[in-house]
């Protein structure tokens, strides 16, 4: 498979991949919008020349929207390979790209989320764990924090308390959310069909739900029931 990588002076021609297909949907020129202001962070975009979702996404974790402690590693914002591109080992290839690349920078390793259980919005542990991946840190709703060293002395990347130990006393639901992720922010959109039409509109003006990347805590970021 050959690959590109996107940069801002190719990001406006440029698939990027996400389950929006329309380049003219306001969720993904938001992302793009979100794109170029990170590459200048140590953000990398890789995906396949086909038009597809065939891609990864990494940025050093100092870098990285979610909370996490992990200096000196790269996290992967999303490593995405579906359709017609699965069962072609096009996973590898990609995260083969993100460790020589992350190497060659000096990291320490890498670190991603996952779970005991694969779900749709995060990475998947088999595939992690055959890569020589591994948790180091658990939050108490099950998401996982796993990762890759380079070094056998290399600190373990743990959560930061807030994502750890997450509370809420009132019944609700709580989004925490970056502008990043245009296919999550409409998994969220549809996940408060049980709320009218007119407060789900307020609502999503109001916290400006146009593009985001959810770190979705399963225990307590749902609706109340």
């Amino acid at each position: 498979m050959e690959y590109i990588r996107v940069t801002k002076e190719n990001l406006e021609k440029e698939h990027i991949c996400c389950a929006i297909s329309n380049n003219k949907d306001v969720q993904v020129s938001s992302k793009k919008a979100w794109l170029a202001d990170r590459f200048e962070e140590g953000l990398v975009f890789l995906k396949s020349v086909e038009r597809g979702k065939c891609f990864i996404e990494y940025i050093p974790a100092e870098n990285a929207w979610v909370p996490i402690q992990a200096d000196g590693y790269m996290y992967i914002d999303c490593l995405w390979v579906s359709g017609s591109f699965k069962g072609h080992g096009y996973s590898a290839e990609l995260l083969n790209a993100c460790i020589e690349d992350s190497k060659e920078k000096g990291k320490k390793g890498l670190c991603i989320l996952a779970a005991a259980k694969k779900k749709p919005f995060l990475a998947d542990p088999k595939f992690l764990k055959y890569k020589g991946f591994t948790v180091c840190d658990e939050a108490d709703n099950g998401i996982q924090l796993w990762y890759l060293p380079f070094v056998t002395d290399a600190d373990k990347p743990h959560f930061r308390e807030c994502a750890k130990h997450p509370r809420i006393e009132e019944k609700g639901y709580v989004l925490y959310y970056t502008s990043q992720c245009p296919f999550n922010a409409k998994m969220i959109y549809h996940s408060m069909r049980s709320i009218s039409k007119a407060e789900r509109k307020h609502r999503m003006l109001r916290l400006r739900l146009q593009t985001m990347r959810c770190f979705m805590m399963e225990n307590i970021l749902r609706m109340s029931r």
